[in-house]
């Protein structure tokens, strides 16, 4: 028998990228909403192919948020 105390223990993060997911499928909901040929459906298809290349939107950078909106 060991004299050593059990470790502590807790739940790993779920970063297993659900919340891009659901993220990208409510952009892509978004841009078939919106009427046909409009700025905003554009920026919304930006975005979900931005996610579906691996990108990430998590940010305050003006420059990157441009980019990702293709301005």
């Amino acid at each position: 028998m060991s004299n050593q105390r059990a470790g502590k223990t807790h739940r790993a993060a779920a970063s297993d990228g659900l919340g891009e997911m659901k993220l990208r499928n409510f952009f892509r909901t978004c841009a078939r909403v919106v009427e046909e040929e409009s700025d905003a459906q554009f920026y919304f298809e930006q975005l979900v192919d931005h996610i579906n290349n691996g990108g990430n939107i998590s940010t305050d950078d003006p420059v990157a948020i441009r980019r990702i909106l293709g301005v």
